[in-house]
């Protein structure tokens, strides 16, 4: 579906190049070309995911930015990445399946909401939320146990239910012990609160992505109409009126625009399921010594959680968080689009 933001009382449009739909995309190329750009990706911000994980764990409010100091200074640069060899080898292929995922369901729900008559701008909302929504819960397969044993490599040695007696060498070794000690369901500990958490965020970020699209470009429109009103007062013609007020923005008013609403739509997103990573995360990666062998219960985090700090310890790496999925939202949505602009099977169906 194409986007169009007009400006009902001046008639004005903005023509965007087509958006490109699943099946006019070369699938290996799209698999190939998105395994090695969201590699990248997920390279350039790990840092900011492992400072947020660790103040998640902490048992006491520190800033992101003491944080991430006193990582670098008691445990080296490279403490910033570790667990990062686990992550990027269940990133490829969770990835994968959360791409294929998003573009089919997007492509069918988006033609079927047309074909009930319901408005474009309408249909394109649902048919994200409901691509994210399908997207978040087909990745959390692979994506659940590759968190929970890169988390564990963050945080190992420190929090004092994170500590011995089970250290890791490395993402395989971690693999081990915790089937060994908890068994396979041991990585898959959070996984409910996983799709609790994810599979509502991606729903929301793709419906507010579209809906920040919209009104990103009707600002755009409206400040093409009123230069152009000035401009006709001043007894000019713009260039708008001349191509019967259609604007045709470049690639990278595109790009911009696409970044802002990511962006925006990252803020909103964070914002609304930060407690529930919270908790997902510490039912990932503390031990429960209390339990025994088992981890500890959602009751008992979020009980845990309060006496530390109140319920503002449930907002604990907002900051890092926000600033993560903004960032990523921003990337990932840039390099989603150019990605899929490379993999279309006809290039010149795109202008």
């Amino acid at each position: 579906m194409n986007i169009r933001a007009a400006e009902e009382e001046s008639a004005q449009e903005i023509h965007i190049p087509a958006d490109i739909d699943w099946e006019m995309l070369d699938k290996s190329k799209f698999f190939f070309l998105g395994a090695a750009l969201f590699s990248g990706v997920s390279a350039t911000l790990y840092p900011i995911v492992l400072v947020k994980t660790r103040q998640q764990v902490a048992q006491a409010q520190i800033s992101g930015i003491r944080t991430a100091f006193s990582i670098v200074k008691h445990e080296g640069f490279r403490a910033l990445y570790r667990g990062f060899g686990t992550s990027l080898m269940g990133t490829i292929p969770a990835r994968a399946l959360y791409m294929a995922a998003l573009e089919v369901t997007k492509s069918n729900v988006g033609s079927a909401t047309v074909n009930f008559g319901i408005p474009e701008p309408t249909a394109s909302a649902i048919a994200n939320a409901v691509a994210g929504l399908s997207a978040a819960m087909a990745a959390q397969l692979v994506w659940t146990p590759v968190d929970v044993v890169s988390q564990r490599l963050m945080v190992q040695g420190t929090h004092p239910s994170c500590s011995s007696p089970c250290r890791y060498i490395n993402g395989i070794d971690a693999f081990r012990k915790i089937v060994k000690t908890d068994g396979p369901k041991g990585l898959y500990r959070g996984f409910g609160i996983s799709i609790l958490t994810y599979a509502p965020s991606n729903a929301v970020w793709w419906a507010s992505y579209s809906v920040a699209q919209r009104l990103v470009w009707g600002g755009i429109a409206c400040y093409f109409r009123k230069k152009d009103d000035e401009s006709n007062d001043n007894g000019n013609s713009s260039s708008s009126s001349n191509n019967n007020n259609t604007i045709r923005p470049d690639s990278k008013t595109v790009m911009a625009v696409q970044g802002v609403s990511a962006a925006m739509a990252g803020g909103v997103s964070a914002l609304i399921t930060m407690p529930l990573d919270t908790i997902k995360t510490r039912l990932q990666v503390l031990d429960g010594e209390e339990n025994g062998r088992r981890g500890p219960t959602i009751g008992q985090t979020v009980r845990n959680l309060i006496k530390e700090g109140g319920w503002l310890a449930c907002y604990r790496g907002l900051g890092p968080r926000w600033a993560s999925m903004s960032m990523s939202a921003t990337t990932m949505i840039t390099t989603y689009e150019f990605l899929k602009r490379l993999s279309a099977k006809n290039q010149e169906s795109l202008v």
